[in-house]
């Protein structure tokens, strides 16, 4: 169901514990990967442990310009480009009335300006291909006010926004969607144990489970414009 032998995906983030998991799924799955992050470091390690379908392209989200050749060093790493996981992102606590211009300029950059300007580069590629596939990594802080993260919650919402928008935008050949994680906990984290409590499910996700619908929608033909929420039921309590 989840073939995607011959297929090249673009994994940002790719140097974290979630972009990880998502390209080490994908890998599983026969893609071949490019994976981008600011730590090279971590992107040799995980390139090495994938083997020879893997290469580095070593990218701060930050900066406009280097986002922006991005993909097209992928496209020359791989020869083509059939999917792009939109999964970098920054997370950290902030007050509101103590929110700075550098603070909250900085998460839009990488969170939601990073999506866009990647998507931009990535649709010509796919549309000339004549198919493609572009997952955003938003959150459930997305739909849900956050107060200490107001930051946060809003480039979660427009990148559930530039989802919908691009799913319209770039039809037919090209299929848009994002998966909205809730609490992702990874081996040697303490456990939230308030979320644990609180949702249906009793437990934090992992990072098998948002990899699980990363591969989902990287494969599916009839959906496009949707945000696959994995929480375990936390949006609804």
């Amino acid at each position: 169901m989840f073939d995607l032998s011959g297929k090249m995906a673009l994994v940002t983030g790719a140097s974290g514990g979630l972009g990880g998991a998502i390209a080490r799924a994908l890998h599983g799955q026969g893609a071949h990967l490019a994976l981008s992050g600011t730590r090279r470091d971590a992107l040799d390690a995980l390139a090495g442990e994938l083997g020879e379908r893997a290469h580095v392209l070593p990218c701060d989200l930050s900066d406009s310009d280097a986002v922006e050749a991005l993909v097209p060093a992928a496209e020359a790493a791989m020869g083509r480009l059939d999917i792009l996981v939109n999964n970098a992102g920054e997370f950290f606590p902030a007050k509101f009335e103590e929110l700075t211009d550098e603070q909250w300029d900085g998460i839009l950059d990488i969170n939601l300006k990073s999506q866009f300007l990647c998507a931009q580069a990535a649709a010509p590629v796919m549309k000339r291909q004549g198919r493609g596939r572009i997952i955003n990594l938003t959150s459930l802080g997305g739909m849900l006010p956050w107060p200490s993260f107001t930051h946060y919650c809003v480039s979660k919402a427009g990148s559930i926004m530039l989802t919908r928008c691009l799913a319209r935008a770039l039809s037919p050949e090209i299929l848009v969607n994002s998966v909205a994680p809730g609490t992702i906990q990874f081996p040697g984290e303490p456990p939230d144990e308030e979320y644990i409590r609180r949702v249906p499910l009793h437990r934090t996700g992992t990072g098998a489970d948002i990899a699980g619908a990363v591969l989902y929608l990287a494969t599916a033909d009839f959906v496009t414009g949707q945000v696959m929420v994995v929480d375990g039921g936390r949006a609804l309590v």
